[in-house]
């Protein structure tokens, strides 16, 4: 089980993580703070292996609390800010949490927890799999078992993103499009969060295929995710458009002129 700390200073908001905390088997809720001193307290005399805490807290924001610690544990952090996002990372938060969030986006922050806890703690992740097994019948080959799911597809089929101390394989024809941010790289997945991460987009355009293109100082797009290209921007779905700016439009049109039919 993974002890747990839920922190926040809105007493709704409070209850809503420990409910979520509740519905996941392999949480184990150890207590509700509403200050990070509270919390700090608690971690200074038990074992806690992951928190969720709100960034936005009097006294003691969420972020200054983790970065003071000497040893955090496993860090999600809850936030009605999305420009946070970033600085979360830096402190290397395994994810965060835009509030409203539901159930769904709880669960999924919560897989996050367990893999990298079961990433840094072998020893207790195997001892808990040998439990949850013991009885169990031995697989078949015809089994959909989570190794068989997760195999690694080919070297050109994927590249290895860096997001501080984390580095997640990504499936190539996944990646929707690539924003740049300063000097951090917001990389758009299908079906998943976006992932930021430190690098160049100049880096970033001389490591993808020939689908990729620099459409825009600040965007790199996936061409397979493209639904229409207009005059000035690249429509990516219903909700996405991205600027065309003056001096990529000539490779674009050469690109779009060796696979567009018509006149």
């Amino acid at each position: 089980m993974i002890k747990t700390l839920v922190i926040d200073d809105e007493p709704l908001a409070l209850q809503q993580l420990a409910a979520y905390v509740k519905k996941i088997p392999f949480l184990d809720l150890v207590a509700e703070c509403q200050s990070a001193i509270e919390a700090r307290d608690i971690i200074n005399n038990e074992r806690i292996d992951a928190i969720f805490v709100d960034i936005n807290m009097p006294d003691m924001n969420g972020m200054d609390f983790v970065r003071s610690l000497a040893a955090p544990p496993l860090v999600v952090f809850t936030t009605a800010y999305s420009e946070y996002a970033v600085d979360g990372f830096k402190v290397d938060a395994v994810d965060y949490l835009l509030k409203p969030f539901g159930l769904d986006d709880f669960k999924r922050a919560a897989m996050r927890v367990k893999h990298r806890f079961e990433l840094e703690n072998p020893t207790a992740a195997e001892s808990a799999d040998n439990n949850a097994t013991a009885n169990s019948p031995a697989p078949s080959a015809t089994d959909a078992s989570p190794a068989a799911h997760s195999a690694a597809p080919a070297d050109d089929e994927s590249i290895f993103l860096k997001t501080e101390h984390r580095v997640v394989r990504v499936n190539i024809a996944d990646i929707r499009y690539i924003e740049g941010m300063s000097e951090y790289l917001k990389v758009h997945i299908e079906g998943q969060r976006p992932i930021i991460m430190l690098f160049s987009m100049k880096k970033m355009e001389e490591r993808l295929p020939s689908h990729f293109l620099r459409i825009h100082r600040s965007y790199i797009v996936n061409m397979r995710h493209v639904q229409e290209v207009t005059k000035n921007r690249i429509v990516m779905d219903a909700d996405t458009y991205l600027p065309i700016g003056d001096m990529y439009k000539e490779p674009l049109s050469a690109y779009l002129a060796d696979k567009y039919f018509g006149r």
